[in-house]
């Protein structure tokens, strides 16, 4: 199990644009066998920080999609509109293998 953990330096004044643009990501993340675990938004501290993390069965199954999602035009429209609204100025993706409560989460 891989978790994804996105870190978005966005700007302040198109909060409501990020948070659209997210609102459309979560369904399609988990269309394409992912467990989305939401954005979060900035509330006290700075004003253009926001993180994303979803979690995939492996590292293949996350790069399956990465693919996939290239070809589906719900992405790519989703894509387009974080382009045009131009709501995110940078972000970088890390990996983190995740530790639940239970045992599902074995190590691998």
């Amino acid at each position: 199990m891989i978790t994804c953990t996105l870190r978005y330096i966005i700007d302040p004044y198109k909060l409501a644009e990020f948070e659209h643009y997210g609102r459309l990501w979560i369904p399609l993340v988990e269309r394409f066998g992912g467990r989305h675990h939401g954005y979060f938004l900035p509330s006290e501290g700075a004003n253009n920080i926001a993180l994303a993390m979803f979690t995939f069965p492996s590292l293949a199954a996350y790069e399956t999609y990465r693919q996939q999602s290239l070809q589906d035009a719900e992405c790519l429209a989703a894509f387009r509109y974080a382009e045009e609204t131009r709501c995110i100025l940078s972000y970088e993706r890390s990996f983190f293998r995740p530790v639940f409560g239970d045992s599902s989460s074995a190590a691998g």
